[in-house]
């Protein structure tokens, strides 16, 4: 109590970290920032489409300044938590528990998009005729799509040379780099302590690049906005939209009815955790990019007492194992396209698309255009809905995939706790941080001042340092 009557408690296990609780004016709360971007991307989009389509590079700027800190945070976090530990059968025991979750929730996504859809109906009435569709709008995602399976999947995790993992910012070779080398380094003996204490410092330099790159996400999120209301146009939409609504009705209805009672189960409220993230759920709406928060995430998880090597393994695994967002736009549209072009699927041809598509979700991983080249497979699997159909969706994917990105984030954040909690990592005084920190508010996080910790923990804190 002494602690918290200061503002400071303890979040991380084995390492002091601490969080100040500091109330901030409104306007420099970076979730508040974004969102304020957002609104100011839509209007100009509308207004002014073709300054709204001149401000794309400003959206890619901030993905691509993310996206070169992906590879070496997820290297030296996992390395970090592999290195690190005493038992090395956590690993396999983790990567086991992680891979069983996102199989059974990917699923219950695919499943999910079905249900909804035959309920809803969102493609009843459209009566469309695939002879009278551009198939050139569809040809490019038709050709990628060949290279999306499960051996591609596998065979791709292997980079050409440990280099090349890096250059291609390749998440799943460079997680198979870093548990190689997190393997080695923990049978180094004093050496691997020595070069553990390096990857360590080095991974606080980035995480500092992080901080400052983010800041720029108000930026980005105008950029991305912007762009892509100014490109397509709000008319692109007014068909469609109730497949739009559908589909985020879905992704609601799949994060409340399905992640919430897990998360409850957990030990933590679904909608406490959404707040929390929330920062980052909005700068992944305003750039349709999941990976824009990856580095973001992986340290605030590890702030609410997730382990290194837990969120090192399971969070960005889930990129490619656990897309719930992706796989509930896989099933959904697939049935919308069949009542569009007044296509009847019997239950062998969707349980035929229901396999297919637990497969193509996670071997297309790394793909451009991951959502639309995915779908164009999994309609290979019901070869009665005519592929030229998949034109009536090009207009309104990125509409969509905002909301894909923004399910598949908050999925993979509640899988992370739920694996930790499986290695009861999060039990008693450590879940109890972890729910007050959900709840607090408008808060600023930085190191503790020597000052605000007692006596024990700096001396704690002395024996960190090498």
């Amino acid at each position: 109590m002494e602690a918290r009557s200061r503002g400071v408690f303890d979040t991380s296990p084995g390492w002091i970290g601490a969080i100040v609780a500091q109330r901030r004016p409104w306007y420099s709360i970076l979730y508040v920032q974004v969102l304020i971007a957002i609104v100011l991307g839509i209007f100009i989009g509308s207004f002014f489409p073709k300054a709204g389509v001149a401000m794309k590079p400003l959206g890619d700027g901030f993905i691509a300044l993310i996206r070169m800190m992906i590879a070496p945070i997820v290297f030296c976090v996992v390395v970090q938590g592999i290195g690190s530990m005493g038992d090395i059968k956590q690993v396999g025991r983790v990567g086991f528990k992680a891979l069983v979750y996102f199989e059974i929730v990917s699923t219950l996504a695919l499943v999910v998009g079905i249900v909804v859809a035959y309920v809803v109906h969102p493609g009843s009435g459209f009566n469309i005729n695939p002879a009278t569709l551009d198939t050139k709008l569809v040809a490019g995602y038709i050709t990628r799509a060949k290279d999306v399976g499960i051996l591609p999947l596998l065979m791709g995790i292997i980079p050409s040379t440990i280099f090349d993992a890096f250059v291609k910012g390749d998440v799943l070779e460079v997680l198979f780099i870093a548990i190689l080398f997190g393997f080695s380094i923990e049978r180094m003996g004093p050496v691997g302590e020595y070069l553990l204490r390096l990857i360590e410092a080095f991974t606080k330099a980035l995480f500092g690049i992080i901080r400052i790159i983010v800041r720029l996400a108000p930026i980005g999120a105008l950029g991305g906005m912007a762009f892509t209301v100014g490109s397509y146009g709000f008319g692109s939409l007014s068909s469609l939209l109730k497949l739009i609504g559908t589909f985020y009705l879905t992704a609601a209805i799949f994060v409340l009815a399905v992640l919430g009672p897990i998360a409850y189960f957990a030990g933590f409220s679904i909608l406490r955790f959404i707040g929390y993230i929330k920062a980052e759920l909005l700068i992944v709406l305003g750039t349709s990019s999941s990976e824009t928060v990856l580095p973001d995430m992986m340290q605030k998880l590890e702030r609410l007492g997730v382990s290194k090597t837990t969120v090192g393994l399971v969070f960005p695994t889930g990129y490619s194992f656990n897309t719930d967002g992706t796989n509930i736009y896989l099933t959904l549209s697939v049935v919308f396209l069949a009542q569009a072009t007044n296509t009847h699927l019997n239950l062998g041809q969707l349980l035929a698309m229901l396999l297919f598509a637990t497969i193509a979700s996670k071997g297309a991983s790394g793909v451009t255009g991951t959502g639309f080249v995915t779908l164009a497979a999994t309609l290979s699997a019901v070869p009665s809905v005519p592929i030229q159909a998949l034109a009536i969706l090009v207009g309104i994917d990125k509409f969509m995939s905002e909301c894909r990105a923004v399910t598949n984030v908050v999925g993979n954040g509640v899988a992370t706790i739920v694996v930790s909690r499986w290695e009861k990592e999060l039990e008693g005084k450590k879940m109890a941080d972890l729910r007050r920190i959900m709840a607090s508010r408008n808060v600023a996080v930085r190191e503790p001042k020597p000052e605000e910790l007692k006596p024990d923990e700096l001396k704690s804190v002395a024996s960190k340092i090498p």
